[in-house]
């Protein structure tokens, strides 16, 4: 599944020569003044829980190369995004809860390539505290059925 997520059709998607396919298209809330873009692979083994609940200071753009991952970001459903599928988050005061790997027989990678605020950590972890203080804000779990 492609995140074509853009209000409006673009010329320039009509543009693309045919061996160039269009991920995602998005319009971030927001950018940080100044920001430097880091670019990342990261690599899960077999059923890795991924990184505890953080936030990054600005957006942040995926793509799974390997595998699929749990990907949930706080006000959206859980959802999981499997190899060749792209995905994006807000940043700023967002809520990242997980990246984990899917599957518990096979590694997953994905690349991010996140838009830092100039002098922040590329995450800050979000303690049990603020967790609970914001729990309203996360959609319904799933059930386990």
């Amino acid at each position: 599944m492609t995140d074509k997520s853009h209000a409006g059709h673009d010329a320039h998607e009509d543009s693309l020569p045919p061996e160039v396919t269009l991920l995602q298209d998005v319009t971030p809330p927001f950018l940080p003044e100044g920001a430097s873009s880091i670019s990342i692979i990261i690599e899960w083994p077999p059923g890795h829980p991924g990184t505890p609940p953080h936030r990054h200071s600005g957006p942040a753009f995926g793509y799974v190369l390997e595998g699929a991952i749990r990907f949930e970001v706080e006000g959206k459903p859980e959802r999981v995004i499997k190899a060749g599928e792209a995905f994006w988050e807000a940043g700023g005061d967002v809520i990242h809860y997980q990246d984990a790997n899917a599957l518990s027989d096979a590694p997953s990678k994905f690349l991010v390539t996140m838009l830092r605020a100039p002098g922040e950590p590329l995450l800050t972890f979000v303690d049990a505290d603020e967790l609970q203080e914001r729990a309203h804000l996360r959609a319904p779990r799933p059930t386990a059925g």
